[in-house]
């Protein structure tokens, strides 16, 4: 419920404050004194565009302001966002003078979006042209599952939610689809690159060992020259000694010699000499023995082998192709094969996958038509009843003879089932029904809109109702009755009805009057609560009345009394 409602610098309004009450809350006002821009001052509440111009001239912003009750599934839903001693929950909107805006929940800033959809659970607000929009197609079928009451919403949000489902998975599919040719040109790239890779089977530190391999058979016919010309020096040949056997020559000349300590220790650094040199000369002749198996490698194919430099060199190819193709060094090639066999995995089971969602399609199809078929023959079954409890209605509304009919018919499939709505009315009997939009004048329109909320709801959970002139175009014994009808939903839930005429008026629990002093240089609205005396004046100033009218005055006791 709607507690206070204040309004700040809104056009004529500087300062206004409603304190409302339950039931039926009345404002009136003369004309131009300010009831449309208080309507906007709750349409911006609801997340509305100012109009241009709003702001009251030579202020810097408007400001309006709603304190509504909270009860605790609201609070437990707002969370941190209240306060923790909070008891209202207050929504406001700020509207600065160059058309920027600020919405803000609990005091703090909000979306605009966010502004609306909470405000717009709280207040269902039906303005001058409003009411049109609960007469369209969608509206109207949300005004039939309200009429067939709470398991219908709830079966309703499942369907929203089978639909959904079904929705997503058909677009994964299409998606698929779609994807079905390059899938296969990709598939067919992977499959070339893993051939490549399992006959290459790329070893990580296979390739060191090949570039060394490879440097050495290149080096060959300069190592053997290299180890030949050694060996020579060291061991000699038949016509000169070499190296190895000069310097045992030397140790045993200088050996005869101990007897000078000097000398002997000459003797023993040429005997060291010359078995480090016939040591050194048997790791040459070692070393020129394995040049004559060229290279040898531990991993790989040609490992274990003596391979030739063309093989090494081939070999070496492959590992670089690799690399260039997929730039990785060699040691990160294991890792690349094994993101090509996951890519491969993941395209072979895209196949699987689009028959696993063809199955779940099927289930959820089934699903959605089990649900829509439930959900539509409640509505067919509900469609008479809300028809035939809408013509009591206009009965009492002054419309007798009035045929209204609820007529149901297929739409595509969608989140609310597969069934349309159209609401026809023959305003007249012997006329044709029509569609309600193009069969009511703007007065019957209000009516109609008035029986279906008085039969239905408007669909929603808001707990305040505001009717902006609702009742436009009707008068006399008419108004009497929209004017009780308002009061039968006022017993309902808060019901805020802004009005011109005094027959409803008459009803409200509450009575807010505009007033509005134009002896300044800038207009100024006041809105005060009226009460018993001043409501009778006001009701003597609606029925167009002189204040001092004892006839006009006697008329509006007569009606506060008949209330």
């Amino acid at each position: 419920m709607l507690l206070e409602l204040r309004v700040e610098n809104l056009l004529v309004i500087e300062r206004a404050e409603l304190r409302l009450a339950e039931g039926l809350n009345v404002v009136t006002g003369e004309t131009g004194a300010g009831k449309s821009v208080l309507a906007h001052a709750i349409d911006l509440l609801l997340g509305a565009r100012p109009r241009a111009g709003i702001v009251r001239p030579g202020a810097g912003e408007a400001y309006v302001e709603g304190v509504f009750e909270l009860d605790e599934p609201l609070r437990a839903e707002l969370g941190d966002r209240l306060p923790p001693d909070a008891d209202e929950l207050v929504l406001a909107r700020r509207v600065g003078s160059d058309g920027r805006t600020r919405a803000l929940i609990a005091g703090r800033s909000a979306t605009i979006g966010e502004l609306r959809e909470l405000a717009g659970r709280l207040i269902a607000f039906h303005g001058q042209h409003e009411h049109r929009r609960l007469l369209d197609a969608p509206e109207q079928l949300a005004i039939l599952d309200d009429f067939v009451g709470p398991e219908q919403g709830a079966a309703v949000a499942e369907l929203a939610g089978a639909f959904a489902r079904l929705a997503a998975v058909r677009a994964r599919l299409r998606e698929l689809a779609a994807g079905e040719a390059g899938r296969a040109g990709e598939l067919e790239l992977l499959e070339l690159q893993v051939a490549e890779f399992e006959r290459v089977a790329p070893e990580g530190a296979e390739a060191e060992e090949l570039r060394a391999a490879r440097e050495r058979l290149r080096s060959l016919d300069v190592l053997r020259l290299a180890a030949a010309g050694a060996a020579q020096a060291l061991e000699g040949t038949d016509e000169a000694a070499g190296a190895a056997q000069s310097a045992a020559l030397a140790a045993d000349a200088l050996a005869a010699g101990r007897a000078d300590a000097a000398l002997g220790e000459l003797a023993d650094r040429a005997d060291a000499l010359a078995i480090e040199l016939r040591d050194l000369a048997g790791e040459v002749d070692r070393f020129a023995a394995t040049l004559d198996g060229g290279a040898t490698l531990e991993r790989g194919p040609l490992a274990g082998a003596q391979p030739t430099l063309e093989a090494v060199e081939a070999r070496l190819a492959d590992f670089e192709r690799l690399e260039r193709r997929h730039g990785a060094a060699a040691h990160e090639l294991p890792a690349v094969l094994e993101r090509l066999l996951e890519q491969r995995e993941q395209l072979m089971g895209a196949g699987e996958s689009a028959g696993e969602l063809e199955r779940e399609t099927g289930v959820l199809e089934e699903q959605y038509g089990r649900l829509a078929g439930e959900v539509s023959k409640r509505r067919r079954e509900a469609a008479t009843a809300l028809a035939a409890a809408v013509r009591t209605h206009l009965e009492d509304l002054a419309m007798p003879g009035a045929l209204f009919e609820v007529a149901l018919g297929e739409a595509p499939a969608g989140p609310r089932g597969t069934d349309s709505v159209e609401f026809r009315l023959a305003a007249n009997p012997g006329v044709p029904a029509a569609p309600v939009s193009a069969a009511a004048s703007g007065g019957e329109l209000s009516r109609v809109m008035l029986a279906i909320l008085a039969v239905a709801g408007t669909g929603g959970e808001a707990g305040t109702t505001v009717f902006d002139e609702v009742d436009a175009g009707i008068g006399g014994r008419t108004a009497r009755a929209v004017g009780n009808m308002l009061r039968e939903l006022a017993g309902r839930g808060q019901v805020v009805c802004i009005t011109h005429l005094a027959q409803i008026a008459s009803l409200g629990d509450r009575h807010f009057a505009l007033t509005k002093d134009t002896g300044a240089q800038t207009s100024l609205t006041t809105v005060s609560e009226l009460g018993e005396q001043q409501l009778v004046g006001e009701l003597v100033r609606m029925l167009g009345a002189r204040a001092d009218d004892p006839d006009a005055r006697a008329h509006a006791e007569g009606l506060l009394r008949a209330a």
